[in-house]
């Protein structure tokens, strides 16, 4: 890691991940590399390699940010929200995840590749992002749904957030993949981030009332 200031480090590592979150608006995963990261921002591959060994070490950071954007967004609608029944916790959430879809698509497709080439320090950082997003849903749960016991609050939780990693699939459709179904016969109703997330949530919480 070169000197300087922690805020000069940070500052240059945002500039790194926005670079690559640009690229992978139009990139695949797979495109995306660190020499395609440096011609966007002000470094050359061998200078990103100070912050990041790895692209999957950027792509980690990216979606620990996305997270880090979800709690927030999860703790507004407790402090905003004295009460809230099924269905309209169910809409807030599925709304909350709607603004996700990078989350969503990087948990879905690039998911074991990024941990498996990121260092264990980055990866511990990243988990103990992930380890909060567990918790702030969980004190959601537990304050628009009192009567629920915790096994049950559990239960929610480890249904709904393996429930989340195969979203993306569902709801972002190729016309091949359209076109591949329709010649398979299968009539298949496509669904929203949204109305997908809704559907899951109002089953889950069922168990709750």
């Amino acid at each position: 890691m070169p000197r300087g200031s922690v805020e000069l480090t940070n500052a240059r590592k945002d500039e790194i991940v926005n670079a690559c979150e640009k690229l992978y608006q139009t990139m695949s995963f797979k495109e995306i590399t660190l020499k395609e990261i440096g011609k966007v921002t002000s470094f050359t591959r061998t200078s990103i390699y100070n912050y990041f060994h790895t692209k999957e070490e950027i792509f980690l950071e990216l979606l620990r940010r996305e997270y880090v954007l979800w709690i927030d967004e999860i703790q507004q609608i407790m402090d905003k929200n004295e009460k809230l029944d099924k269905e309209a916790f169910s809409e807030k959430i599925a709304r909350s995840l709607e603004h996700r879809e990078r989350l969503l698509k990087i948990l879905s497709m690039n998911m074991y590749d990024i941990e498996e080439n990121s260092r264990m320090e980055n990866l511990i950082a990243f988990k103990q992002t992930y380890g909060a997003s567990l918790q702030t849903m969980l004190s959601c749960v537990e304050k628009f749904f009192p009567k629920s016991g915790i096994t049950d609050r559990q239960s929610f939780i480890y249904q709904f957030f393996p429930f989340i990693y195969g979203i993306y699939p569902y709801t972002a459709v190729t016309e091949k993949q359209r076109e591949a179904m329709k010649e398979a016969g299968i009539d298949y109703a496509y669904q929203t981030i949204y109305e997908i997330t809704y559907q899951c949530l109002i089953h889950l919480l069922t168990a709750l009332e």
